[in-house]
């Protein structure tokens, strides 16, 4: 059998763990590294000040998640290395539907701590926030968190703001907090001016075409080279990359993807250029629609929502 399946395979796995370093994050990373030294700093003088946070919002496909996990991956090397080694930062994905009771206990899951029986969700949490303190977690990243609120009652979003706030204002072991989600994540901390007024609201606006085809430009060669292919030049055209953008429905996240998908494209047939045809390919690919429907054929690829998928009829 031949090994071209897995060597493609193995590219493609190799572009996706890859982190384009971007315009927003750079500020991203200098806030929280900000909360980061002023939170070694009291540990070191023996305070225990209120902990703050970060709340990053955008929509689906920004790469909110990306950015994060590098936040944090970074962030744990610099602990290493720290007058603090023993300090962690954990992360963890919200379950959908999401009840505190649940995330308490995953919490704990996550810090090696198993419940042996049925508990209340008072005590879940009390005894969380003893291991959080134990485990001298600096910071508690919760990714999806508008799911924490999916129902948005007003009885939900006071637990969740007293949740949060009693985390961050913890007298023996106060912890930070780093949210991400969409746009409804905005909803949580504007019920509670107190909760906003602990934390950093960072969000991710969608791409422009005409302010960034030229960087998204430069991703489609970069990413080439780096999968061992040359950029045709109808790959490196700007044209082609408000193309991208708008199929990638302005969300930066998507564009990388949409960039993987044509590499990937490009590596099955067994050419040596990625091409303009082969995004067409990886669009069709990924939302099973017709050429009438897909923005990197038709002229008026404007008209298209990217967000949809089998689209065949007119819209």
């Amino acid at each position: 059998m031949s090994d071209i399946p897995s060597t493609i395979a193995s590219k493609i796995a190799d572009l996706r763990a890859r982190f384009i370093l971007h315009e927003r994050f750079e500020p991203l990373q200098a806030r929280f590294r900000m909360l980061l030294e002023k939170r070694l700093a009291d540990i070191a003088a023996g305070r225990s000040a209120d902990a703050h946070g970060i709340a990053l919002s955008g929509a689906s496909g920004t790469g909110k998640s990306c950015a994060m996990a590098q936040l944090i991956a970074r962030a744990r090397v610099e602990l290493a290395h720290s007058s603090c080694t023993e300090a962690t930062i954990i992360s963890l994905r919200v379950p959908s539907p999401a009840t505190l009771k649940f995330l308490g206990q995953m919490i704990l899951r996550a810090l090696g701590y198993n419940l042996s029986a049925e508990r209340q969700a008072w005590y879940i949490w009390d005894l969380a926030r003893h291991q959080l303190r134990q485990r001298r977690v600096l910071f508690l990243h919760l990714d999806e968190a508008q799911d924490l609120s999916s129902r948005g009652t007003t009885s939900e979003l006071n637990a969740v703001a007293s949740m949060l706030k009693t985390l961050m204002t913890d007298p023996d072991w106060p912890v930070g907090i780093l949210l991400s989600g969409t746009e409804e994540l905005e909803r949580i901390l504007n019920h509670d001016p107190q909760l906003a007024r602990r934390m950093d609201a960072v969000h991710f606006a969608p791409l422009s075409p005409v302010a960034h085809a030229p960087d998204v430009v430069g991703l489609i060669g970069d990413y080439a080279i780096r999968a061992g292919l040359t950029a045709a030049p109808d790959s490196q055209t700007i044209a082609l990359a408000e193309r991208l953008i708008h199929a990638s429905a302005f969300q930066f996240g998507l564009v990388i993807e949409i960039i993987i998908a044509a590499i990937e494209a490009a590596l099955l047939e067994q050419t040596l250029a990625l091409q303009a045809r082969h995004f067409a390919l990886a669009y069709e690919q990924r939302s099973s629609c017709s050429d009438a429907f897909n923005p990197f054929i038709v002229n008026d690829y404007h008209r298209i929502d990217a967000r949809k998928v089998f689209i065949r009829e007119a819209q």
